[in-house]
């Protein structure tokens, strides 16, 4: 955070009996502010708790300091009871923009959700999905016939991106990875990078035939006929991480992991 020390933290914790015992010892030996009046949010968990905190402080201008109590822990800083408010205050913030998803389904509804990692269209049957994406008012593959497709965030190209071998992506690059899922025509297409300030539409073809559900971090649309994304600049999280782990240098040492 590059300041004081924090006086006033507020602890979550995912629901495993790890990160709840945790949560109570630090509690004891820092106090647990109300959210209403902390100045930083400390989330013991995994990286999905990581997301759910995420979801939670939406429009709460809280930066949130992760230690990881669960399995992979890519946007969490080790577990370490000690000293707590002095690493708060000596670590570097992570500014994470969402996508926002806005879908259009067969039955007429229309909804919105955000995503800090990534938006996928996934196939509900065992039909193959047909897509068509467009970028920025332009049909750029006229027929995609997949098991999905997703665009990530810059920090969201570590996780199911990255298992789709997908590109990862530098924080500072800002730009969009859309990644196949199981492509199947065309074959050799393996995804795009697209710029920050992309607009990206998604529309299902067939789609009585061959049902999509679309999926914004842990939000999930059944029966999707249409699916527009777009990274949203007006919401800023900030995550903190110490100053040897900060997440432009994982996301840089992940890509030399073998």
């Amino acid at each position: 955070m590059s300041g004081p020390e924090p006086k006033r933290i507020a602890f979550l914790a995912a629901e495993t009996p790890l990160a709840q015992a945790n949560r109570e010892r630090l509690a004891a030996r820092y106090g647990d502010a109300p959210l209403s009046e902390a100045e930083v949010v400390v989330a013991l968990g995994g990286d999905g708790f990581m997301l759910e905190t995420l979801h939670k402080l939406l429009g709460r201008n809280l930066p949130v300091y992760g230690m990881n109590c669960g399995s992979v822990g890519f946007l969490m800083n080790a577990y370490n009871e000690e000293d707590l408010p002095r690493r708060i205050a000596q670590a570097q913030a992570a500014e994470l923009h969402p996508l926002r998803m806005h879908v259009v389904t067969m039955g007429g509804a229309v909804e919105e959700a955000l995503a800090f990692n990534e938006v996928s269209l996934l196939r509900e049957l065992r039909q193959a999905a047909k897509l068509r994406i467009s970028v920025d008012g332009r049909v750029r593959l006229p027929e995609l016939i997949c098991d999905g497709v997703l665009v990530s965030t810059p920090a969201g190209s570590t996780a199911y991106n990255l298992s789709a071998y997908g590109p990862i992506v530098p924080l500072s690059a800002d730009l969009l990875p859309i990644t196949p899922i199981s492509p199947f025509r065309p074959r050799r297409w393996r995804g795009a990078l697209l710029p920050g300030n992309a607009d990206v539409l998604i529309e299902v073809l067939e789609p009585e035939k061959r049902p999509v559900a679309a999926v914004a971090d842990f939000t999930e649309v059944r029966d999707v006929i249409s699916v527009a994304i777009h990274q949203d600049k007006s919401i800023t999280m900030r995550v903190l991480f110490d100053p040897d782990q900060a997440l432009s240098e994982r996301i840089i040492a992940e890509q030399f992991t073998v």
